[in-house]
């Protein structure tokens, strides 16, 4: 049984868009009118931004909500090299590129997470807010070996023959059995791509071979900032909380229950109800007419 809300969300009307960035064309998909406040949405390591389809559509009755596909996934470009410095300027430069009116909000899951800290580190001042969805720090800064033993290991993506066995063989990583099967499905779909000899996953390997935000990093930053965390999730609260105690964050850490890491795959809907829990907090209106309320019947 697939939800009217999911179907409802993928169907909701979106723009797509590009800006460059430091020569590299960085695609995005946003939802509702130019000119409003706006939310950004951005994906994990090895994501893309159809991993909000269902999720960025419901801000859509009074905000702009836009997911970007950072530079290495998706269907953005390439680049010689990664970092969440590189990835945070991206998130800006979609957002000032989609229409965004003022200050947008940021919310990131895993590596995006840490791309949107990085953003309120060095941005702060220019951001409504920030999102961290079950990040994971790196407890010290990566040595050159260790950068080049993950490009090695990741250099030979794997190929299918045909694009029925790539989307067969899509899951997500890591995987505890709890994402609805309606979102896995789309996501199967949305992130195969063809290429020389047949269908690979769409990121680069080497995405993964890049240094890392490390916990000594972390400062108060100019601009507010929520951390949430799945509660079967991949940081260890005694992480999530040393982040909450650096980052200086007002708000108490928010778990989500009965979800693995992929928070919005596993419990899509409480996931929207917690954001919407945080914006609150911060003062942000996104319901009833900033936001489109799901259609909880289902149907075939």
């Amino acid at each position: 049984m697939i939800p009217s809300w999911f179907r409802d969300a993928l169907a909701h009307p979106v723009d797509t868009g590009e800006v460059t960035v430091a020569g590299v064309p960085i695609r995005y998909r946003a939802w509702g009118a130019a000119g409003r406040p706006g939310i950004v949405f951005v994906h994990g390591g090895a994501a893309h931004s159809r991993w909000w389809d269902h999720i960025a559509p419901l801000y859509a009755g009074g905000h702009r909500a836009v997911a970007l596909d950072l530079s290495g996934h998706g269907d953005s470009g390439h680049a010689p090299r990664y970092g969440h410095d590189t990835w945070a300027e991206q998130v800006l430069a979609v957002a000032a590129d989609a229409g965004i009116t003022g200050a947008p909000v940021l919310v990131g899951h895993s590596m995006g997470g840490l791309v949107c800290l990085r953003a309120a580190l060095s941005y702060g001042p220019e951001l409504g807010g920030v999102v961290s969805v079950d990040s994971v720090l790196r407890e010290e800064a990566d040595t050159p070996a260790h950068v080049a033993r993950r490009q090695e290991a990741l250099r030979r993506p794997r190929l299918y023959p045909t694009r029925e066995e790539a989307v067969a063989r899509f899951h997500p990583i890591p995987e505890v059995g709890r994402a609805h099967r309606f979102v896995v499905d789309h996501l199967a779909e949305t992130s195969v791509r063809a290429v020389e000899g047949g269908w690979t996953w769409k990121f680069d390997p080497l995405l993964f071979g890049q240094p890392r935000l490390t916990m000594e990093e972390l400062f108060p930053p100019d601009c507010p900032v929520a951390l949430m965390r799945a509660g079967d999730g991949l940081p260890p609260p005694e992480m999530t909380a040393a982040m909450h105690r650096r980052l200086g964050v007002s708000l108490p850490v928010i778990e989500i229950a009965d979800c693995g890491h992929h928070v919005m795959l596993d419990q899509p809907l409480p996931f929207v109800a917690a954001l919407d829990g945080v914006f609150a907090g911060w003062g942000l209106s996104t319901t009833p007419a900033g936001r489109l309320t799901p259609r909880t019947d289902q149907e075939a």
